[in-house]
């Protein structure tokens, strides 16, 4: 099993699934907050780099849902400098496997699977990226969409 360092916003229920599927699996987890992280640009493109500039962001955030902020209109150097300013906007979570450097942003469950192994459930969702309730918005980043690194 892996040893993960796990980058979330506290308190956020789709990281909370996330976290337990994969404990559930065996994996350890080194907990850290995304919002208070001390990012680098090129720290924060060891993560986001590989991915189109608009998966990179978390499309839950309010200054997306509102439009106010269209992700797919921008360029990456100006993404990443929204990003290091409002880490709210970055897609999650973010996770680093230190055994062998590899990372993943966001959480689909096959490609997470893939990446380091998931424990099989009928009842899991194709995805754990997202609101943990389908009738409520949800205001706190939970990611979109996720590649390994």
């Amino acid at each position: 099993m892996s040893h993960l360092v796990f980058f979330e916003k506290p308190g956020c229920g789709g990281n909370a699934r996330q976290r337990a599927a994969l404990q559930a699996a065996g994996h350890t987890l080194e907990r850290r907050n995304l919002l208070t992280a001390h990012w680098t640009p090129e720290a924060l493109l060891a993560f986001l780099a590989p991915l189109p500039v608009p998966d990179w962001f978390n499309r839950a955030a309010p200054r997306i849902k509102s439009g106010e902020l269209v992700p797919e209109a921008l360029q990456a150097e100006a993404a990443l400098a929204l990003l290091l300013a409002e880490p709210l906007l970055i897609r999650r979570p973010l996770m680093w496997n230190p055994a062998d450097d590899s990372r993943m942003v966001g959480f689909d469950t096959a490609a997470v699977t893939d990446w380091i192994g998931l424990e099989p459930s009928a009842q899991r969702p194709s995805s754990l990226e997202g609101c943990s309730s389908p009738t409520k918005s949800c205001s706190t980043p939970t990611g979109g969409q996720h590649a390994p690194v």
